[in-house]
């Protein structure tokens, strides 16, 4: 007996029901696209923030605590000139009039300090904003607390400084509002380039794949009301927690992937099911009871490996897995539902302009005979005939030929690519890494005459009342302040003469400082770690913990630290699902087991392979990307919790089909080709719209969304080709019957049949 809650059961009824299921789909898209007009006031481009209170936050709400209120932004006016000096009347006439412009703008702009006003009460601070040649000048604007947040305030400010014209000047301007504005148009361009460029391409693959246009179509829509229904969903989730502005881009990518796959498996079932002679409702009922089943299950390990996000306790983790958790949820609804809807309303019209092609002929079922009907095992030898004459069975065949020879090649190659993955050196792409843009430029300038930490300076919050409780009785703290400052001042990072600011009750000081380097590279910090392990406690021995390093280059130090600590918990829970998952769906302890093993390989491959590009430059021109001192910090976890999902989606509806073969004839080296012929050129093409799909993100100017669409087209393309085409049907020519093996003791795990043979599938429609 079938269960209540089949995908067979559930597909047939969505058949006989077609016009209601598209009706209540119809009311879900009505529904986001009201939900998703707030999304934007959702959406953040601000620093990651932490769930676990590091110490760089500790010490970010002590500052602002004592500051009553958030830590208004600061913007940086940059003023050059290649032909006019500082110490002439033009230059001072135009820093002025940008002065007096910026002023004006009531609402937004709080303060503004030019060096000439500076030299008046402070001259050595007058001195630290105008370059050596004294042909550049800084002014510092501060913004009103209203602008953090508002993104029609921030573009008032910005379209302010882009208005300023003087001839042989430039005026430009870098700080958190216009990083922040330059990432989000930048995103959103990226996104509308994703979809000119990808989706074309998507859609000629389809229509290799399927040879009809309207088959084709099919699991673009489905992608589509995915994505949109997702996006509508994930409003709703902004209106409880901010969410970064990145997770749009993430729910297109990953639901283009998934959503187009996923309908591609069923919707090909479907067809060679109608090929093979069933009738529409049956082929729809046995796609369902097959292949949606296979999908539900990938769907679950989806979601399940993208559950190991939300470990780590970063908000963009947990934002960027809302997104992706959603799109997959919503994916496989539609998968489960609208799919036979629609197949049913189609009909053979999903196979135009070409016509459905005649149903295989099977023995005993030639025109005109009264022949028995066939048996299962006489389908399936006929099945594995027609197979190995395929171009699958044929790479199947060499491959198994020469098992060892296969393995040890194939896992030759995916190690060595991994061995670069050594020298892998985490980070947080700065402004440096943004691309050609105002922003970039006014930074450059910045950092080439000044030092590229003045944007984003360390910042210690000395907590002096937790100090007085602890310290001897006469301590003078305030000269011990003085002292942690004259320490910093020593070390080569920092910028000397540091600035120290003492609240009004004398129970905090502010040292602030900047870094002669990128507060996002590796050396920053390093030094960060120097001022906490070294620096604070040689200072103040006994009583550092009241003494808090913070400011962005900490914030960046803390997210390194703490994703590597977080890392093999993620990993372990991962794997561990994983496990268990495919030991009960395949009723196997060596087919899990492989499985991870080779993830992990293709997975490794594809670390190694970003560090050659990105970090070494290698091929940097061919793929048009930038190259970086870091991978961004967040990737590799990010990487390994998607692609575990996405590559159990393949691993799953190849073994399905290999153990439905295995299941019919106990024959393992005839049920690997079997699989593989059935699923080879389906598999090949939904890895290749994936490549396609994460491809034309990686075209981005966005150095992470380039290090993320690359990894994954990376790794889709080793799991496609090398894994899936090598590696699995040589190990399995290699273990024989023992790919199956099932101790005693765990006899009693369910048997979920994810693609059950056709037979129980046919007495499953039946039974509805």
């Amino acid at each position: 007996m079938p269960s209540p809650l089949s995908t067979g059961r559930l597909a047939r009824w969505c058949a006989r029901h077609p016009w209601l299921v598209v009706g209540v789909w119809a009311a879900l898209i009505v529904g986001a696209a009201f939900a998703s007009t707030g999304l934007g006031d959702a959406l953040t481009a601000q620093d990651m923030d932490f769930t676990n209170n590091p110490e760089s936050s500790q010490g970010a709400r002590l500052i602002e605590s004592n500051r009553t209120g958030p830590e208004p932004e600061i913007e940086t006016v940059v003023v050059r000139s290649e032909s006019v000096t500082f110490d002439e009347p033009e230059f001072r006439a135009t820093v002025q009039r940008v002065t007096d412009d910026l002023r004006a703008l009531d609402g937004v702009v709080a303060a503004v300090t030019n060096p000439y006003q500076a030299a008046v009460l402070e001259p050595e601070a007058s001195a630290r904003m105008v370059s050596a040649d004294k042909r550049t000048a800084l002014i510092s604007v501060t913004l009103t607390s209203e602008v953090t947040g508002s993104a029609a305030l921030s573009d008032r400010f910005l379209e302010a400084v882009r208005a300023e014209r003087a001839p042989g000047f430039e005026i430009l301007t870098v700080g958190a509002a216009s990083i922040s504005r330059e990432l989000s148009q930048t995103a959103e361009s990226d996104l509308r380039k994703a979809e000119i460029f990808g989706l074309p391409i998507a859609l000629l693959v389809l229509v290799g794949v399927f040879g009809a246009f309207v088959a084709a179509g099919v699991p673009l829509v489905l992608a589509f009301v995915a994505i949109f229904v997702a996006v509508g969903l994930t409003a709703l989730v902004g209106r409880l927690f901010h969410l970064s502005f990145f997770v749009v881009n993430m729910i297109t990518m990953i639901g283009l992937a998934v959503g187009i796959d996923y309908a591609l498996f069923i919707v090909e079932r479907y067809r060679e099911e109608r090929r093979r002679g069933a009738g529409k409702e049956e082929a729809i009922g046995l796609a369902g009871g097959t292949a949606s089943k296979a999908v539900l299950f990938s769907g679950m390990t989806v979601v399940l490996a993208l559950l190991g996000l939300f470990i780590v306790p970063m908000t963009t983790f947990r934002s960027l897995g809302a997104g992706a958790v959603l799109v997959v949820a919503v994916a496989v609804l539609a998968m489960l539902t609208l799919v036979p809807a629609l197949l049913s309303l189609l009909g053979d019209s999903v196979d135009w302009p070409r016509c459905r092609l005649a149903a295989a002929a099977v023995p005993g079922e030639e025109a005109g005979t009264q022949a028995a009907a066939p048996t299962r095992q006489e389908l399936a030898h006929a099945e594995a005939r027609r197979a190995s004459r395929g171009f699958w069975g044929l790479v199947t065949r060499v491959v198994m030929a020469r098992p060892v020879i296969s393995v040890a090649l194939a896992g030759a190659v995916l190690v060595a690519a991994a061995v670069p993955y050594l020298e892998l050196q985490p980070g947080t792409g700065g402004p440096e890494t943004l691309p050609a843009s105002d922003v970039k430029v006014a930074y450059q300038i910045l950092s080439r005459e000044f030092s590229a930490g003045v944007l984003s300076p360390v910042q210690i919050a000395v907590d002096v009342a937790g100090l007085r409780g602890d310290a001897p009785a006469g301590t003078d703290l305030a000269a011990e302040v003085e002292r942690l400052a004259a320490a910093m001042a020593t070390d080569p990072a920092f910028v000397p003469a540091p600035a120290i600011e003492w609240n009004e009750t004398q129970d905090l000081a502010v040292i602030t400082v900047p870094l002669r380097l990128a507060a996002s590279s590796p050396e920053a910090q390093d030094a960060v770690w120097r001022l906490r392990d070294t620096i604070v406690p040689q200072v103040f021995a006994g009583g550092a913990e009241h003494v808090y390093v913070t400011g962005t280059p900490a914030t960046n130090a803390d997210s390194v630290r703490l994703i590597r600590n977080y890392t093999p918990l993620v990993f372990t829970f991962v794997l561990g699902l994983s496990f268990i998952l495919l030991l009960v769906a395949f009723r196997s302890l060596v087919v899990p087991l492989k499985a991870i093993l080779m993830n992990l390989l293709s997975l490794g491959a594809t670390y190694g392979i970003l560090v050659l590009v990105f970090q070494k430059g290698i091929g940097l021109r061919l793929f048009g990307f930038q190259k970086v001192s870091t991978i961004e910090s967040w990737i590799p976890i990010f990487l390994f919790c998607i692609l575990f999902g996405l590559s159990m989606d393949y691993h799953v509806f190849l073994l399905s089909r290999i153990r439905e073969h295995f299941a019919r004839t106990r024959r393992n080296r005839e049920s690997v080709v079997v699989g593989l012929q059935a699923t080879g050129r389906i598999i090949t093409g939904a890895a290749a719209i994936m490549v396609v799909v994460f491809s034309a993100f990686a075209s981005g100017k966005l150095v992470m969304i380039q290090q993320m669409g690359f990894g994954l087209a990376v790794a889709i393309l080793l799991d496609a080709t090398l894994v899936r085409s090598v590696l699995v049907p040589a190990s399995m020519a290699l273990l024989g019957n023992v790919n199956w093996y099932l101790p005693s003791w765990l006899r009693w795990l369910p048997e979920l049949h994810l693609e059950n043979s056709r037979r129980s599938a046919d007495e499953s429609c039946e039974d509805v």
